[in-house]
């Protein structure tokens, strides 16, 4: 991945800044073992960041100094935060809209998010509340090491394309929709567990159509970047979640989409570049 001087300027460092006002979850084994099957490049997290029980008291750590390598990493995401700004407002712009970019956060350990209290154990997520995107860098390591994707640069563009994509369901009513079809209680567990794979699908098709866009007008592509996308989509499926942590598959509860899915929806995206390719509940709700 090629770097450029691209800037988004909407990065919000918390890393290091000492003890940060969150509050660790409670909840036990088991919300650690319902955060680790979904906690990928989900939308919503609130449903699980709210159920846990017996809250401690806010944690305060040393403030400290970043290293040189948090600066860059630091760095690198704010620049992929301004590829992200270039295409939206590019894409809403042709459809005669305003795009106002998402707050992205970084931050160690715990946070709190509009959302409720963001943990590292839950991976990057999007928050609607506040409409930010928060990540834990950390995260990078149990994706390489538990679920064995090899991490690049692109990876984590991957990933925060992925995040940005539920931003743009929220700007474009998606997220609403959605909130409203779980909030009727109309619809069975199973039904909304499909509605919520669409909805994820559709973030990952989001990021492929940044994928195509951005290189067209940066080319910020190298050899081997849409493989280790691909790679990282492949390896958080729920198929290959279920695999690795209870050994069998139950489709009916998929709530992201399998490995196949992931690969399919982000290269139709990339492969298309334009997002109106993307309608996903149409395509798998009939």
């Amino acid at each position: 991945m090629k770097w450029t001087d691209d800037r988004g300027g909407n990065v919000e460092d918390r890393r290091g800044s000492g003890g940060s006002g969150g509050m660790i979850v409670g909840g036990g084994l088991g919300t650690l073992i319902i955060a680790a099957i979904v906690f990928f490049l989900g939308g919503d997290p609130s449903s699980i960041l709210s159920s846990g029980s017996n809250m401690s008291s806010p944690t305060q750590t040393e403030q400290r100094e970043l290293n040189a390598n948090e600066k860059k990493i630091g760095e690198m995401v704010d620049m992929m935060s301004g590829w992200n700004n270039l295409t939206w407002n590019q894409i809403f712009k042709e459809d005669g809209m305003t795009y106002t970019p998402p707050k992205i956060v970084l931050f160690e350990e715990t946070t709190q998010s509009g959302c409720g209290t963001a943990q590292a154990a839950m991976g990057p997520f999007y928050c609607p509340a506040d409409q930010k995107v928060y990540m834990d860098m950390s995260f990078f390591n149990e994706l390489q090491q538990r679920f064995g994707a090899k991490v690049t640069e692109f990876t984590i563009a991957y990933v925060l394309a992925h995040e940005v994509g539920h931003h743009v369901q929220t700007l474009l009513g998606t997220t609403q929709k959605v909130d409203a079809l779980r909030r009727s209680g109309r619809y069975s567990e199973a039904d909304m567990n499909r509605v919520s794979v669409a909805t994820e699908l559709q973030a990952d098709f989001y990021a492929g159509v940044w994928a195509k866009n951005i290189d067209q007008e940066r080319h910020i592509l190298e050899p081997g970047d849409i493989d280790s996308a691909i790679e990282a989509a492949q390896a958080v499926g729920d198929d290959n979640i279920q695999k690795r942590s209870q050994g069998y598959v139950n489709q009916e509860s998929f709530t992201h989409g399998s490995s196949a899915q992931r690969k399919e929806w982000f290269m139709k995206g990339y492969n298309t570049g334009d997002i109106r390719q993307g309608d996903t509940f149409n395509q798998l709700l009939k």
